[in-house]
Parts: C-alpha cells; sequence; structure tokens
C-alpha cells in the first residue's frame, strides 16, 4: 500500500513539474475564472452520473471527461487548477457524506496526476500537429478522436501500473486488456466531439451555447445514466429471483418454484405428464459413504435426468433426492418411452466420487411414477403430483428400478 501511495502522489507531482513548467494560463484571468466555474459546476453536477465499478482492492470510475476542452483553453496549468479544485471538491463530498474509500485522499491526488499529465500530453500533440491536420478534411476532428485515444490509453496504463503494485494482475495479457477495454469507438466518439465543440465556444466567449452544451450533454447522461440503473436492477432482481428459485446442490429449480409454474400450468389445460423420480436405497449410500458422496449422487442424478428434457420441460427437486418432471408437448407414448430412456440411463451408469483418498465408481437406480392427463378443473397440477407420488412408492414396493404408470386420458393402468 505504501508503494501505491507513493505513486500517486509521484503522479501528482509530475503534473505540478509540466504544468508550471509549461506555460502561463492561456487566457485572460477573468475570462479563465468564468469558464473554470463553469466547468466545474457541470463536472460536480456530473459526479453523480458515472459509472464505478470494482476491479480487486480498486474502485474505478467512468464518466465522460471534458479536461481535453479545459487543456487545450487554458494550458496544462489551467488543467491543473481545475483539477485540483473539482477533485477536492468531490474529496470534501465524499468525506461529508461518509462515502469515502480509506484511500481517498491518495486517490485524489492520483487523479489529478493522471488526469492532468494525460491530457497535458495531448495539448503538446495537438500543438504541435494541428497545423497539418488544418490541411485534410475535419482535420481537427480526427486529431481530437486521436488524442482522446491517446489519453484514454494512457490513463488506461497508469492504471495498470497501480494493479501491478498491489498485486492485483495476473498476467500482461490482463493488463492489455483493461488498457483497451470496452469501450467503443462510439465512446470516444462522443468524448472527441463534446470536447471540440466546447473548445469553439471557450475560443469564441459564446457562453449561452457553452452552457446550453454541458445542459444537453447532462439530460443524455442522466437519460443512460437512469437506463443503465433501470437495466442493473432488473439484472439484480433477476438474479435474486433465480437464486430464489434454484436449488443450490443442483442448480435445478427448487420446490417454491415448482409450486408457482404447477399454478401457472393450471391454467393451460394441456396434456402433460408429471413424473415423480426418486433415488433407490439413498440412505445405504449415505450410510456407508458420507454425505458428501451423497450430495454427488444428488447432483448425478439431477444432470442426468436434465439431460433428457426438452426446452419446454421442466425438472424440480421436490425433496431430498426426489425430483418431479412435468413432460409437455408429449403424447402418453412418447412420455413414457422417455421415462423408459431415463431408467436405464441411470441403471447403466455410475458416478465417480472421492471417498479416503480413493475415486469410486458408484452405481444406483431410481423409481419412477408417471402420471399422464389433460389438466381441468377436476384435477389438477397438484393433484396429478400426488397421484405421480403414490406411482413412485408403488415402483419401489414393486421391488425399485421400475416405472409405474397411469394414463389417465384413458384411466389404463401399466407397471
Amino acid at each position: 500500500m505504501l508503494k501505491a501511495r507513493v505513486y500517486d502522489l509521484s503522479l501528482f507531482f509530475i503534473s505540478l513539474a509540466i504544468a508550471f513548467g509549461s506555460s502561463e494560463i492561456l487566457t485572460v484571468n477573468s475570462y479563465y475564472i468564468k469558464a473554470l466555474i463553469i466547468f466545474w459546476f457541470f463536472s460536480v453536477l456530473y459526479f453523480r452520473l458515472r459509472v464505478f465499478y470494482k476491479n480487486g482492492s480498486t474502485n474505478i470510475e467512468y464518466g465522460i471527461s471534458y479536461d481535453l476542452s479545459m487543456v487545450l483553453f487554458a494550458g496544462p496549468i489551467g488543467l491543473l487548477i481545475f483539477e485540483t479544485i473539482y477533485r477536492f471538491t468531490v474529496y470534501s463530498y465524499r468525506k461529508w457524506t461518509k462515502t469515502a474509500d480509506p484511500s481517498e485522499l491518495s486517490d485524489t491526488f492520483y487523479n489529478i496526476g493522471c488526469f492532468v499529465i494525460t491530457n497535458s500530453i495531448a495539448y503538446f500533440l495537438f500543438q504541435h500537429f494541428i497545423e497539418r491536420f488544418q490541411t485534410v478534411p475535419f482535420g481537427f476532428w480526427i486529431l481530437m478522436f486521436l488524442l482522446v485515444c491517446i489519453s484514454s490509453y494512457l490513463s488506461g496504463t497508469f492504471m495498470v501500473i497501480v494493479f501491478v503494485i498491489l498485486g492485483e494482475l495476473k498476467s500482461f495479457k490482463e493488463g492489455i486488456d483493461f488498457i483497451f477495454r470496452g469501450i467503443s469507438f462510439f465512446d470516444y466518439g462522443k468524448v472527441a466531439v463534446s470536447n471540440g465543440l466546447l473548445l469553439f465556444f471557450l475560443q469564441n466567449k459564446s457562453w449561452e451555447m457553452l452552457i446550453i452544451m454541458f445542459i444537453l450533454n447532462y439530460i443524455v447522461s442522466r437519460s443512460f445514466y437512469y437506463k443503465s440503473q433501470s437495466i442493473q436492477n432488473k439484472v439484480e432482481r433477476d438474479q435474486f429471483e433465480q437464486m430464489a428459485y434454484t436449488d443450490f446442490l443442483t442448480g435445478v429449480f427448487n420446490r417454491t418454484f415448482m409450486d408457482k409454474k404447477m399454478a401457472e400450468l393450471n391454467q393451460t389445460g394441456e396434456s402433460i405428464g408429471i413424473v415423480v423420480a426418486d433415488i433407490d436405497k439413498f440412505k445405504g449410500i449415505n450410510d456407508s459413504y458420507n454425505h458428501a458422496v451423497g450430495d454427488k449422487v444428488i447432483q448425478h442424478f439431477a444432470a442426468t435426468l436434465k439431460s433428457y428434457l426438452d426446452v419446454d420441460d421442466f425438472l424440480f427437486r421436490s425433496g431430498g433426492e426426489e425430483f418431479t418432471l412435468c413432460l409437455r408437448k408429449r403424447n402418453f407414448d412418447e412420455s413414457l418411452s422417455l421415462v423408459n430412456r431415463m431408467l436405464g440411463g441411470i441403471a447403466n451408469n455410475s458416478v465417480a466420487v472421492e471417498y479416503n483418498g480413493e475415486q469410486l465408481f458408484i452405481s444406483y437406480s431410481a423409481s419412477f411414477g408417471l402420471y399422464y392427463y389433460k389438466v381441468n378443473e377436476h384435477i389438477s397440477m397438484e393433484k396429478g403430483y400426488i397421484l405421480a407420488d403414490e406411482l413412485m412408492l408403488q415402483s419401489k414396493q414393486l421391488g425399485r428400478n421400475k416405472v409405474s404408470v397411469i394414463n389417465g386420458l384413458l384411466n389404463e393402468k401399466v407397471v
């Protein structure tokens, strides 16, 4: 951590040397102060719309930056003044709201140093190449785009060095991937156009257009922010729902989702095969080995059952070693044929487990009950499940490793 703090301060002092060693502020002081206030106000306003994510122990923020227009307008020292005021405003806000990280002060110096250095390099490149680019169509905009790309890649490089110091970089490729991370050329184009227009308005003292430009960017940024928040909230809700409806051991749906889905299927009036399957003599597996081995058998059983199903079918873990299946869009013969294939596939297969430091292969069988019928007001899904469960128990009583079946459409019983 000490090395990281030294690195942060080093960038800051390098930025001081560049700023004070380059030139004075390029504009009249009163003119610069007016621009400084506008840039500071809208940057603080935009700060709440920035996107944050965590990489290891480091918080990284993304948001459109207007530093390029500021440095081209006021020079490196003008940018240094702006960045210092803006970053310490953010620092004070985070301290006041108790949202500051333990390294907040050091990170503030890092941000000042990083943005001043990268944009100062862009400034010197602009001064050197602008006359050449003005001889080609859209040369100014092409140069602005290239400067935005260079600044972004340099900023990414500085951050990769932080990861190296903190030991959070696993490979050279990971560092390269971070530098060229998922920011599209459209994003670079947006930053280039925004900064180019702001520079024009600054140079022409078009204060109204400057403020309108900031307001427009704020409205667009706020719209994208709320849309991204909405998407993120939906993803989080979907993840929470998936967790609530998923059996953690096997990854299939749990009993809660089974009850919910059966209530929905009650309204369909479709012909459906309800299957209850249970591992034979499962208690003996646990007693002969241990519960970890038993869990492996359950996982294998669930995966085997799932491998036979289509996208419209459902598989639920309805008990300890009991699973319930809803076979849809099949007639009776197709449903019975599928269950028989499951029965044979399980009986002719084995699961690899580790026990007492050795790898063992355990064979097991299962008993099935299939009740096929058309969902209606007289026989609900819940009632169908009970009848299928009774058929599974009947298979157990008949010697296990069997399928007991009733075709509810014809009221025919098959053993």
